[in-house]
């Protein structure tokens, strides 16, 4: 069984999620940590833990959720993996930061996922899906078994992922959500970029923006 674990990282309240069962092993989805106490954090849960990290992977490029990379990259030997769509967001990042008055140098990935890969640690295992629409090609991950969902910044309690950044389609990410995510099923909880998590039944009847009386349609 899948034990999540979630921290919330740098001034974009990003969630930085560990994935780990009971052998140990551990994914770690779009490390925020972008200063030494944060750094500190992670690197601590996972020692107190005993974990042995196999996976570091993006869900998609956006700045919040690539900070800590190359730290985690550089302590535990891992490479970063994305979806090769998302290499120009990602070389974007540090033009991006300097308008922001951050300085974030640029780390590259040198592994890559495509939809209905198979994601394996432990005696765990995440299929992935090709859910762009925040980002030209975000990937969300999600576990049959254990009805969880690793969605990035599609999907947010009662809300959606912006579509106004560069590469960003709220169309896209309508049928993304539609066709994607809620044909998982109701009882599939959902492991957001920002904020709590849900339920693919709640968003499905609720959400304003994609739900049964969303003023929005396909």
């Amino acid at each position: 069984m899948i034990t999540v674990a979630r921290f919330t990282f740098n001034p974009f309240q990003e969630n930085t999620y560990v994935l780990y069962d009971e052998t140990k092993e551990c994914i770690i989805f779009d490390p925020g940590c972008h200063n030494d106490h944060e750094r500190n954090i992670l690197d601590l849960f996972i020692e107190k833990k005993e974990l042995k990290p196999v996976q570091l992977i993006n869900t998609h490029c956006h700045i919040d959720h690539i900070l800590g990379n190359q730290h985690v990259s550089e302590k535990y030997g891992l490479p970063l993996t994305i979806h090769k769509g998302e290499i120009p967001v990602l070389e974007a990042v540090p033009m991006y930061a300097k308008s922001m008055g951050l300085e974030v140098e640029h780390f590259p990935a040198t592994a890559f996922l495509e939809e209905g890969d198979i994601v394996k640690f432990g005696q765990a295992e995440l299929k992935v899906l090709f859910t762009p629409g925040h980002s030209p090609a975000s990937i969300s991950f999600y576990c049959e078994e254990d009805k969880l969902l690793i969605a990035g910044d599609v999907l947010f309690e009662g809300s959606i992922g912006r579509t106004d950044l560069p590469g960003g389609d709220f169309q896209t990410l309508y049928n993304t959500i539609h066709e994607k995510f809620f044909p998982l099923g109701d009882d599939v909880e959902v492991f957001p970029g920002h904020g709590p998590s849900t339920k693919i039944g709640i968003e499905r009847i609720g959400n304003p923006f994609v739900g049964e009386n969303s003023q929005y349609t396909s």
